[in-house]
């Protein structure tokens, strides 16, 4: 009853893709066993083509893997993922790698092409795994957060969300003043340290910065029941 309709909103915002994302790392290199599998890949990738001219190539697919997977997750969202759903895609990841390097030689252009196909596939199965946290954040009734890490720097980061799925009005009345005691901490906090949680900066009139000083809790409910 409460919320459904900014849920969905909610969805459609997370699934859009931006082209905002910023180059760095990459999230698989934050998986503690990346660089040991990575630096196995590349030493031994002469050893899977017939045809010289594969060689070069997949080394560079290999060498800018985590460069350009930041560079194709095009997300709207801050790239930031859990741990456990990194280890997830880590293992898909090495999985069919490894079985690719099983294989003996192979005929020119299969190889890097197998390449390419197992980095789509890991690009689409962080955007996933992001966006599926994101949405399960926001499935809860007010302010919850999440522990993360940053593909972009490796550091751990969280993910707070505000959640519409309460179940009765003092569920409502309660989510709501916890969003007032947050952003109230929020404010208090030095503006070169804090980060903006995304639904402080999505486009919800009452949450924006020059009303938030004055947000009560009757036009904070009204405002969001609105979305």
């Amino acid at each position: 009853m409460f919320g459904h309709g900014r849920m969905g909103q909610a969805m459609a915002l997370l699934l859009f893709l931006g082209m905002t994302a910023a180059l760095a790392w990459g999230c698989l290199q934050c998986d503690p066993n990346f660089s040991e599998k990575f630096s196995f890949y590349r030493h031994h990738v002469n050893l899977k083509s017939w045809w010289v001219g594969d060689i070069p190539v997949s080394g560079v697919l290999l060498s800018e893997w985590s460069h350009n997977t930041m560079k194709e997750l095009h997300l709207a969202i801050p790239a930031e993922i859990t741990r456990k759903k990194l280890h997830q895609v880590a293992e898909a990841v090495y999985q069919r790698m490894d079985q690719l390097y099983q294989g003996k030689m192979y005929f020119p252009g299969y190889f890097p092409n197998e390449l390419r196909a197992i980095f789509r596939e890991q690009v689409r199965l962080i955007q996933n795994a992001i966006i599926e946290s994101r949405i399960d954040c926001q499935r809860h009734c007010g302010i919850f957060q999440y522990e993360t890490i940053s593909c972009s720097n490796c550091t751990d980061s969280h993910v707070v969300c505000f959640g519409y799925y309460c179940k009765s009005s003092p569920q409502w009345e309660s989510a709501v003043q916890g969003l007032l005691k947050y952003i109230n901490t929020w404010h208090k906090q030095d503006v070169k340290m804090r980060t903006t949680p995304a639904f402080l900066s999505q486009n919800i009139r009452c949450l924006e910065p020059q009303h938030l000083v004055n947000l009560t809790l009757e036009n904070a409910s009204e405002c969001l029941t609105q979305h």
